[in-house]
């Protein structure tokens, strides 16, 4: 029978991931030779070519791709024995790491872990603020177990990797100076602010947010200013100098936009959305400790809805 060396393979899908031998030795703490050196023992165990000369680089055959897709599920059923042995080993106590993006820290996981802290102490769940991109590294490397993130910057539904769970459907309200001819108007649309200058990233999530609504309502934002954190966007639009969309998770700093120099509006038709999941290893759901912050930032997604 052939022999499959865990190990070698999980080398093997980092390389898939990261593209080169060199990012796969950063990301394994190893050198490139030593990488080169194991996925080239692979090839000899199974009998078959694994990677091909790409250029200067290295790419996978059609025969590690398929090795690959055999061993994923070897790495989710490795997760699910895991997340039993903890079960069995642990109980009620486990530590729980969790990524999650800036607004999602104070609105989903700081609810969630203390509506956790009275039934379950012995659970500890651990905190990372982390933009998607990273929050997915860590997890795929294992430093974390949750991630939270936007569900279009989320991997997809066919991902081997990642089982995902879908949390909120966020709405986006639109902040206006107080003394903007349309902060009373009713029946505010987002079209009807299709000429007003606007603040938003430059780049990033809330840049392609922003873009996109305003493109479904018809037209293209002109990009006035450009700020990445909330209180610097509301503090412009407090002074008059434009408009913004904010989503209604980010309570503190959307209270920073009601005060007297800022009006938050919600909009009466085609309200733009942006959908928040949590996101696991695949088969490490099934894990008790994971299991109940899962449950627990799903009761807080139910609370945050029923709040709007």
């Amino acid at each position: 029978m052939t022999e499959w060396d865990i190990k070698k393979l999980q080398i093997l899908r980092t390389l898939r991931d990261r593209g080169t031998v060199t990012a796969t030795a950063e990301a394994l703490l190893m050198t490139p030779s030593a990488v080169s050196q194991q996925l080239s023992n692979l090839a000899k165990q199974l009998g078959v070519q694994l990677l091909e000369a790409h250029g200067r680089r290295v790419r996978l055959t059609d025969a590690a791709h398929l090795v690959l897709r055999h061993a994923e599920a070897v790495f989710a059923q490795l997760e699910r024995a895991e997340a039993e042995l903890d079960a069995h080993l642990r109980g009620e106590a486990g530590r729980v790491r969790v990524a999650a993006f800036s607004t999602a820290v104070p609105s989903l996981v700081v609810p969630a872990v203390q509506a956790l802290r009275p039934a379950h102490p012995g659970l500890d769940v651990r905190v990372r603020e982390a933009e998607a991109a990273e929050a997915y590294e860590l997890l795929s490397a294992g430093e974390v177990e949750l991630a939270l993130s936007l569900a279009a910057h989320a991997p997809t539904a066919r991902d081997p990797k990642f089982s995902r769970v879908p949390l909120l459907a966020d709405p986006l309200d639109v902040a206006l100076p107080a003394g903007h001819p349309l902060a009373d108007a009713p029946g505010l649309r987002l079209a009807d602010l299709s000429a007003e200058p606007w603040i938003f990233g430059g780049s990033g999530p809330w840049s392609e947010i922003t873009t996109a609504a305003c493109e479904a309502a018809g037209f293209v934002p002109e990009q006035a200013h450009s700020a990445a954190g909330w209180t610097a966007i509301l503090a412009m639009v407090e002074a008059g100098m434009g408009v913004a969309l904010v989503p209604r998770m980010a309570a503190a700093e959307r209270r920073a936009g009601t005060g007297p120099g800022g009006v938050m509006r919600v909009l009466s038709a085609d309200q733009p959305r942006r959908h928040v999941v949590a996101a696991v290893r695949r088969g490490a759901e099934e894990g008790p400790a994971v299991a109940r912050v899962l449950a627990a930032l799903r009761q807080a997604a139910v609370q945050r809805e029923n709040l709007q």
